[in-house]
């Protein structure tokens, strides 16, 4: 297979494998990424099939749902990318971007670094900024039955990474313990472009929140 039918092969696994999966993790959203990560590594020096492999396969068994497991993930993109006949060295490279992806919380610093890393990682964060993000945040708050809102349950701004994993806080909060903090941590030029107007979008909208929770009148 050339590389091209070996992308093609994987986005018709996913969309298979994500069949009937929670919405914000699910086909869609892998198809977002991928498109971002296709747009991010234009202006980026870098492999495209690892890219495009990791975009695709980034959300292919997600912790959250699998008891927090970390290891299912990056495991069953390497059995499938296996049965493609993908070279190790991609196969690895695909591994290690899927692994270390996710925001974790807390100081945790990722053992591994790779522009290609880079490049998906920034893909991955876009699509939980601005309205989509918004979306995505409510949708799976109500999907784990969380509040929308509490005042009397401030953001915790110092949780530990087991905290941050294990966290039920009303919605909100999350703005202000990952969405909002993204704009900062992104890695690629491009991505840091798209990052600012979607962060902007989002502090319009808890503007906009605390005003109408508040029954306010003002414009």
């Amino acid at each position: 297979m050339n590389n091209q039918e070996i992308i093609a092969a994987t986005a018709a696994y996913v969309k298979k494998e994500l069949e009937g999966a929670e919405g914000g993790h699910d086909w869609f959203h892998i198809e977002r990424v991928w498109n971002n990560t296709r747009r991010i590594a234009q202006t980026e020096s870098v492999d495209q099939l690892v890219v495009e492999l990791g975009a695709l396969l980034h959300d292919i068994a997600d912790a959250k749902f699998h008891g927090g497991d970390e290891s299912i993930g990056p495991r069953k993109a390497g059995q499938f990318l296996e049965l493609l006949q993908v070279p190790v060295e991609v196969i690895d490279h695909v591994k290690n971007i899927i692994a270390h992806i996710s925001f974790k919380g807390g100081h945790f610093e990722a053992a591994f670094h790779s522009p290609e890393l880079a490049v998906v990682r920034d893909a991955d964060r876009l699509d939980a900024l601005g309205a989509i993000g918004i979306a995505r945040a409510f949708h799976y708050g109500g999907f784990k039955n969380r509040e929308i809102y509490n005042p009397a349950i401030p953001p915790d701004l110092n949780m530990s990474r087991e905290a941050y994993k294990k966290t039920n806080a009303p919605t909100i909060n999350h703005f202000y313990e990952k969405l909002l903090l993204l704009k900062d941590r992104m890695h690629t030029e491009t991505g840091k472009g798209m990052a600012l107007e979607r962060h902007r979008f989002m502090e319009n909208f808890l503007e906009q929140f605390y005003r109408e929770w508040n029954g306010s009148l003002s414009a």
